[in-house]
C-alpha cells in the first residue's frame, strides 16, 4: 500500500511541524541507498513516526506484536511498513523477516531496549539488534532521540516541545572470530548502545553513561 504510506508520512510531517519544534541533525549521515540497520533509544510512542520521517528514506520497523491484534491496528501498522515481533523471547519469524528486509537493500529500524524508557534514560538493551547486525553484516546507523518524554497529557501541545533527532555516522561491528557466543552478543549490544549514548545528552545515557568516551 505505497499510497497509504506516503499519505500517512505527509500527515505525520505536518503534525510534527505544527505541534513541535522538530529538528534533525546529521541527516548527511543517512545512506541514500543499500541496506542499513537503524538503532535508536525509545522514550515515547511518538518515537517510531518521528524517526521514520527524519531519515528521508522509507524505513521498515519491527513493532510489538500487540499492535497487530486488531484488524484496524494491523492494517494501519502494516501499511506504514512495520511487521510484528514477539518481545521477551526469540522470535525466529521476525528474525527471518528482518534478514529479508536487509537482503532487499532496505532500511530496518529497531529499538534495542525493546520497550520505552519512562525516565528517558537508557535501559539495558536486548541482543536482537546485535544478532541481526552480525548475521547480515550491514552497516548500523545510530540515532539519538531527544525530547519526546515531553509528549504526555494535553499541555505539551501548547508548549510545542523541542524534539531533536541526532543521527550519527554509520559503523560496523567487528567480524566474529568463530562461534557467535552469548558473551559476544552482549559485547556487541553494549557497543551499539555506546554509539547511541554518544548522541544523547548526559542525562539520557542511563546505564550506558560509563561507556561514552570522554
Amino acid at each position: 500500500m505505497p499510497w497509504f504510506y506516503y499519505i500517512a508520512r505527509g500527515l505525520v510531517i505536518g503534525l510534527f511541524k505544527l505541534l513541535t519544534r522538530w529538528q534533525v541533525k546529521g541527516k548527511e549521515n543517512v545512506p541514500k541507498e543499500g541496506p542499513v540497520l537503524v538503532v535508536a533509544n525509545h522514550i515515547n510512542l511518538a518515537d517510531p513516526p518521528l524517526l521514520g520521517i527524519s531519515l528521508d528514506r522509507k524505513v521498515i520497523f519491527m513493532a510489538k506484536e500487540e499492535l497487530f491484534r486488531s484488524s484496524l491496528g494491523a492494517y494501519f501498522v502494516s501499511g506504514l511498513g512495520s511487521f510484528p515481533v514477539h518481545r521477551g523471547k526469540m522470535d525466529r519469524q521476525a528474525l527471518r523477516r528482518s534478514q529479508q528486509v536487509l537482503a532487499d537493500n532496505l532500511a530496518l529500524a529497531m529499538f534495542p531496549e525493546a520497550t520505552r524508557s519512562r525516565s528517558a534514560r537508557l535501559k539495558k538493551a536486548m541482543p536482537g539488534s546485535a544478532l541481526i547486525a552480525c548475521r547480515s553484516g550491514v552497516p548500523i546507523l545510530p540515532v539519538g532521540i531527544i525530547g519526546t518524554e515531553q509528549i504526555k497529557g494535553m499541555g505539551w501541545i501548547l508548549r510545542r516541545p523541542r524534539l531533536t533527532i541526532n543521527i550519527g555516522k554509520p559503523f560496523s561491528l567487528p567480524p566474529v572470530d568463530g562461534k557467535l557466543t552469548r558473551e559476544k552478543l552482549v559485547e556487541y549490544t553494549d557497543l551499539i548502545m555506546q554509539h547511541i549514548a554518544e548522541l544523547l545528552p548526559p542525562q539520557y545515557r542511563g546505564i550506558y553513561a560509563g561507556k561514552v568516551k570522554p
